[in-house]
């Protein structure tokens, strides 16, 4: 049935403009908008009042460890929470699910699950560890949308990490094909974690074990690649502010990078975390708060291109949270639902607009997938995939509100500012402030 429908807010956020608009939809897409309120006899027609009316959020940077590790997260969990944060659109990381897509026999195991249990868009990266160079090609023709490698160990013995041999040969082998080479940027071992092994609860003692010289020294060697072999690069989840002037540089050479951080490393500081929360354990680790005032200024002003929100989720044992044990704890963070109250609870301080947090949550990520999608605009012939908040409401974070497989998360208990009320999905309504109302919707992105 071809339902249409008109939705009119006060605060439409519109590429280069905001204000009273109302947006007419038919089959899934916006066909036509108009300034002020109208109604037309043939729409549905909704009124949002005051409410901020966005395209809805593009995550790059999701782990939802299915198929294999579904005790963790999963497509059914993972995307509930993602579109009670507003988010419709995600890509799925390598890792953690089990087995690692690596291949494509693997990627196609991913597809069909995903296929079954998305409730919105899912699009997927391939993975680069030393074995597997010669997959790439065929991984990237079956359509994933880019590559994901670990400069460091990742966590998980099945996906090792890359050298710089690994990185050229991919890059060789990519040559041409114009799809992101993705690098967790850290390059170290073991031998920083003498205080650690001390005092296994202490943070600070965690921060010491995972240096900024491990995060810029892979950065360093990610810009001298990116600029090799003039191919896109992205550097995931930036914690260290002491590459953003290299970073720059390199961009105004015209070297093909791009720079995400994320919520988590904006919103918190390694001075306020209690010793023993391991919610808060992430690689790299959430470092002091001078630093992330840089990381701010950064995302204000357009060397950080955009938000990633690498949720991360781990069952409560694995994240060691009855030990307090850091060093043996999980490094994950779960927080998709909360990334866009996060930044806006925190963000205002930093002269954080409207405008601005549309860009880097919205359209941004959208240009970084590089695939036309059709998403992270509200404009007429891209899909309706709307999210509508309220600035001005605070909610505190209780264990009922996480719609993540597991209630463990930074955010538990505190207030946050911006909730989302509603979210839409092609043109219908999933999220309506407090449930799930439509299960599987969306479709997933294939590359060509």
């Amino acid at each position: 049935m071809n339902t249409k429908i008109a939705i009119y807010s006060s605060k439409v956020l519109l590429p280069n403009d905001a204000g009273p608009y109302t947006i007419y939809i038919e089959n899934g897409q916006i066909v036509h908008i108009e300034i002020g309120k109208s109604q037309k006899p043939e729409y549905i027609f909704h009124d949002y009042g005051d409410y901020v009316l966005m395209p809805g959020i593009i995550d790059p940077h999701v782990h939802i460890n299915e198929p294999g590790r579904t005790d963790w997260e999963g497509f059914d969990t993972g995307t509930t929470a993602a579109v009670a944060g507003g988010v419709t659109t995600l890509v799925d990381m390598p890792l953690n699910s089990t087995p690692v897509t690596i291949n494509v026999k693997e990627f196609k195991k991913k597809i069909a699950v995903a296929d079954k249990k998305a409730h919105m868009h899912c699009g997927f990266w391939g993975g680069i560890i030393p074995a597997n160079i010669s997959q790439l090609i065929p991984l990237a023709q079956a359509g994933v949308l880019g590559f994901k490698a670990f400069l460091i160990h990742s966590g998980i013995d099945e996906f090792p990490d890359s050298d710089e041999d690994t990185l050229i040969a991919a890059y060789n082998a990519l040559k041409g094909s114009n799809l992101p080479i993705l690098a967790h940027c850290e390059i170290g071992s073991a031998t920083n974690s003498s205080d650690l092994d001390k005092y296994p609860s202490n943070y600070m003692a965690y921060l010491k074990s995972r240096p900024k010289k491990w995060e810029n020294d892979a950065i360093e060697l990610m810009l001298k690649m990116a600029e090799e072999f003039n191919h896109p690069t992205h550097i995931v989840h930036i914690s260290s502010a002491d590459c953003l002037d290299s970073i720059l540089a390199a961009k105004k050479r015209g070297v093909p990078i791009t720079v995400e951080t994320c919520p988590h490393y904006l919103f918190f500081n390694a001075e306020n975390i209690p010793n023993g929360d391991t919610r808060f354990k992430c690689a790299p680790p959430i470092r002091g708060s001078k630093n992330n005032d840089l990381l701010w200024e950064s995302l204000i002003n357009g060397t950080i291109d955009f938000i990633g929100s690498d949720h991360s989720p781990a069952p409560p044992n694995i994240k060691e949270l009855d030990s307090g044990n850091l060093k043996d704890a999980w490094g994950g963070i779960s927080g998709i639902q909360f990334t866009l109250s996060a930044l806006w609870t925190k963000g205002v301080k930093y002269g954080l607009t409207l405008q601005r947090l549309k860009e880097i949550l919205c359209e941004s990520p959208a240009k970084f997938i590089g695939k036309e999608l059709n998403k992270g605009k509200i404009k007429v012939g891209y899909d309706a995939d709307l999210v509508i908040w309220d600035p001005n409401e605070t909610f505190k974070v209780v264990p009922e509100i996480i719609q993540a497989r597991h209630k463990i998360s930074p955010y538990s208990q505190l207030h946050l500012k911006g909730r989302v009320k509603y979210t839409y999905v092609k043109g219908n309504l999933v999220w309506n402030g407090k449930e799930l109302i439509k299960k599987q919707e969306g479709t997933l992105i294939i590359g060509e």
